[in-house]
């Protein structure tokens, strides 16, 4: 049997034992999706949002891309965060790096590689930012993990200076934005940064006018 197929044969197993242990369970589903949290977390295919939180279907709204970036000018990044933040009314946001990352390791050299230049241009402003830490650590799989740590603070920090975010704040005291990172070696998150609804970032970024 071809490999796609495999999945195909699995996900009809997935939803006939589904049903068996509850015949209700998609019924609920179609007709309602309250999700607490937003998660904006990696592509890398090791680091699944519902696996690693032990949350079902319906629980977490997930967004993802190479290195859980949230960049301004990104229209699919910034319309997830409106309709989970503005309908779904979520109460959190997790952004959720990785240790050992391959965009930020990329991001830190001078290669060119194409395309994917333009994305990792915003991981290396969080380099030049804190070069002088990063460049004072010896060990080089150390670095990576420490960019991996200071590039979800900024990413958090990134989603504090959205007017979507400080408009929900502002009205419903919501949503509590965490920075995590997801240890592949043991399985393990470990927060690293948080804000709190109505928290002060830099006056600069703040809108006066919501």
């Amino acid at each position: 049997m071809p490999t796609y197929q495999q999945l195909l044969a699995h996900n009809k197993a997935w939803a006939s034992k589904k049903l068996a242990q509850d015949p209700e369970y998609f019924s609920r589903l179609v007709e309602l999706q309250e999700p607490e949290y937003l998660w904006i977390g990696c592509s890398d295919s090791r680091v699944p949002a519902n696996e690693i939180t032990g949350t079902n279907p319906g629980e977490i709204f997930v967004h993802r891309n190479v290195a859980n970036m949230v960049v301004h000018t990104d229209l699919n990044m910034l319309s997830v965060l409106q309709y989970a933040v503005e309908v779904l009314k979520v109460k959190h946001i997790i952004v959720c790096g990785h240790y050992g990352c391959g965009g930020v390791r990329a991001a830190m050299t001078n290669h060119n590689l194409g395309i994917i230049n333009k994305w990792l241009r915003n991981i290396k402003d969080v380099y030049r930012i804190h070069r002088k830490e990063i460049d004072a650590i010896e060990i080089e799989d150390t670095r990576v993990n420490r960019l991996v740590e200071l590039n979800v603070q900024e990413q958090v920090m990134n989603l504090a200076k959205t007017s979507i975010v400080q408009k929900a704040w502002k009205s419903d005291q919501r949503p509590h934005i965490h920075g995590w990172v997801y240890d592949l070696h043991d399985g393990v998150i470990k927060p690293v940064f948080e804000i709190a609804p109505g928290d002060h970032i830099d006056p600069i970024y703040e809108f006066d006018d919501l």
